[in-house]
């Protein structure tokens, strides 16, 4: 499922992707192909497995089957922080900050995968490690100026609202410089005005700095709006994918949904 295919280039693959909960499959062989440069967006009913999958390509769920590979390399068993060296990265549906830190030092320790001086020298901060110091926060800055959060840079995370806090978050994945960013519910209880500020960074993401999206989103105005392709997941399967439209219009999606009886979702 690597390299290259009409869709362009296969950055990531998931091949017949198994996890047990005792007797619970929370994913039943799921294979997908996340191509480079594009946002795909994973929807489906609540439990239907969207989570536990971003938790396996992430490193925090280990699968009973299947592989991933991420550039031609297999990361099934890698952990968290390996992943997130090679450049994956990913947010939560809950929160997932320091509250008692500051904007701008959350967004620092997201630097901590490409800080290469010792303990000694960092600590007496000189040399090497003041010009990597350097560095790492030219980066954070203009992570803050790109998100439009210079306002609260000094703030404690902790005092924010919620949709700012969010933005943070935000913030913090993209200072590992992620070639593939997972978002996990980027928008969930933000008010219009905050989805609206959300969507519009995840598409400058995707197209100004070149990184591909994979999203988990409950708002079907958005992902309608912003993706490029749309995979449904349905009690731990892949039961359609494609352009939104495409998936809009399939009949195994229209049942999955409306099956759920809540009129919580509108496709």
């Amino acid at each position: 499922m690597d390299g290259a295919s009409e869709r362009g280039i296969v950055q990531m693959a998931v091949e017949n992707l198994v996890l047990h909960f005792g007797g619970v499959a929370a994913l039943a062989g799921v294979s997908l192909e996340v191509y480079q440069g594009e946002i795909l967006a994973i929807i489906g009913p609540n439990g239907a497995g969207k989570t536990s999958l971003l938790n396996c390509v992430s490193g925090l769920y280990r699968p009973t089957e299947g592989r991933i590979t991420f550039e031609g390399e297999e990361i099934t068993r890698l952990s968290p922080h390996q992943i997130a060296r090679l450049g994956i990265a990913r947010t939560f549906q809950n929160i997932e900050l320091f509250r008692g830190m500051t904007v701008l030092q959350n967004l620092m320790l997201g630097r901590h995968i490409h800080m290469r001086t010792g303990l000694l020298s960092g600590g007496l901060f000189w040399g090497r490690a003041q010009r990597e110091e350097v560095e790492h926060r030219r980066i954070v800055e203009e992570i803050i100026d790109f998100l439009e959060i210079e306002p609260i840079r000094k703030k404690v995370v902790g005092s924010l609202p919620y949709g700012l806090q969010k933005r943070v978050e935000l913030g913090r994945a993209l200072a590992l410089e992620p070639k593939i960013l997972l978002l996990d519910e980027p928008m969930a209880g933000m008010n219009v005005e905050e989805k609206e500020d959300i969507a519009r960074f995840i598409l400058d993401i995707n197209e100004e700095r070149g990184v591909t999206i994979v999203l988990i989103e409950h708002d079907m105005g958005v992902v309608m709006d912003i993706s490029d392709r749309v995979v449904v997941l349905d009690f731990g399967r892949l039961i359609a994918e494609g352009s939104p439209e495409e998936v809009r219009n399939n009949p195994l999606v229209i049942q999955a949904y409306l099956g759920q009886g809540s009129g919580a979702y509108t496709l």
